[in-house]
This record gives structure tokens, sequence and C-alpha cells, in this order.
């Protein structure tokens, strides 16, 4: 019971595992119509999903949902599987629940797409794996889009549509000590030299102001105030407010 870990009700210590010979038995018989057989195929290899959703584990997804989505992969690939080519049911199962899970993550990802540009995105996939096998390297988006007939500005837009979001926390790099997360690959703009130069020229330029035109620039500026509502503030006319703005502008513009 001490590595008891239960996932959809399944307890996944008590998980069996299928000998080359089983497999094949039990492909026989499911093929000639034994329901039983699909079942056995399914519970011999739930381990199989549990590999494939440890790759996954960093997604924010729930682990019961992912395990239900592969199972559906795992279902497929039971169902499609061809007896008569020489390939391990393995190596042919994993690349389907993998895509599986894909589909889903893509389907419910937090930024919607629209399903007209999702469906151009997944028949953009399938033309660049077909163009790849055949020409023996990654097609081009140019490429992509002639095969498709779809203009290539839209074929862009479609896969960069669907790409997965990550966290400003992902690691990229770990030597055993401390990682390097995506955020240390991201410069802040604001923090430049340039910026905090232009901050400090601004910040001596209202010094030159006058009480009044300092307290509408930091009303209309800083608090989001219209003019309307300044001028009812500090008990002026919008028309003053207008002219005495445009003058501390012009001034703090001449200093800068």
């Amino acid at each position: 019971m001490a590595n008891k870990v239960e996932i959809c009700g399944v307890n996944t210590s008590e998980l069996t595992v299928l000998t080359n010979e089983q497999m094949r038995q039990l492909f026989e018989r499911m093929q000639k119509g034994d329901r039983k057989a699909r079942s056995e195929l399914i519970q011999g290899n739930l381990r199989l999903v549990l590999s494939v959703i440890q790759r996954f584990n960093n997604r924010g997804e729930p682990v019961d949902d992912l395990f239900q989505v592969g199972c559906i992969g795992l279902m497929k690939a039971i169902d499609n599987f061809d007896l008569s080519q020489n390939v391990r049911f393995s190596t042919y199962a994993v690349p389907m629940i993998i895509g599986e899970i894909r589909r889903y993550l893509r389907d419910n990802n937090a930024i919607r797409v629209s399903r007209s540009l999702r469906d151009v995105a997944y028949r953009a996939m399938q033309v660049r794996d077909q163009l790849t096998h055949r020409n023996g390297r990654e097609p081009s988006v140019e490429e992509i889009a002639r095969e498709l007939g779809v203009p290539v500005d839209e074929v862009a837009l479609a896969l960069e549509a669907i790409q997965e979001p990550i966290s400003l926390f992902e690691p990229i790099y770990d030597d055993g000590g401390d990682p390097i997360f995506v955020m240390d690959q991201v410069s802040d703009e604001s923090q430049s030299d340039a910026r905090w130069l232009e901050s400090l020229a601004l910040r001596e330029a209202m010094e030159k102001l006058g009480r009044r035109e300092r307290q509408i620039l930091n009303l209309r500026f800083f608090a989001g105030k219209t003019q309307m509502e300044v001028a009812e503030e500090i008990g002026i006319s919008q028309a003053q407010v207008s002219r005495l703005e445009k003058a501390a502008l012009l001034q703090m513009r001449r200093h800068m």
C-alpha cells in the first residue's frame, strides 16, 4: 500500500504489463470481435499512458484529466494498430497518445484560438510532416502554404496561434546549480539607462513648472483625468486647463 497511487480510481501499483506474445494473442482475438480482449489490451497498456503524461507535468493540468485524454489516445492506437506491420505497439501508440494530449492542451489553452485557425494549423502540421518525410528536411512556411493552397501569412499566423504559452519561471538550463529561467532571458526596457535618463529629464522639466501647471499635468497624464474633470477639480474653465496644459508641455519640451 506504500506505493499505491490512484489516478482516476486506478491503482497504478497494480497495473499489469503484457508480454509481446500476450499482446499478439489479444490483438488477434480483438480483431475477431472479442470485446474482452480489447479491454485487456487497454488495461495492459495503461502504464504506457502513465509514462507519457509525465512529460506534461509542468503544464498545470490535473493529472487525472491528462490520464483520461491519454487513454483516449491509447484506445485509438489499439483500434488502428496493424499486426501485419513489423512495429512494436508502444512505438505506434506513444505518438498517438502524445498527439491526443497536445490537442487537448491546445483546445483548452487559456488563449482562445478560432476553430478555423486551428484547422489551418492542424492541416499545416500534417503537410509539414509529409513534406519532411518526402524531402528529408524541414519545409519552409512558403512550401507548406503552397501545398495547402493557403496564403503564407495565414499559415504563419495559424502555426503561431497554437503555440503553447510557457511560464516565465520555466527552467531553460540547469547544470545542477541555480537554474536559468525564461524570465532571466527577458530584458526589461523600463530599467534601461535610456529610460532612466529620460525619467530624470522629465522630473527636472516638471520642477521648472509652476505649482498649477504641475498639478494639471499630474492630473491629466498620471491620474488619467480629462480636461473637464481637471477644470472642475481645480476650479477653472476647461479652456484655461487646455491653454495651461499646452504651455506647460511646450516649456517642458524646450527644457528636455
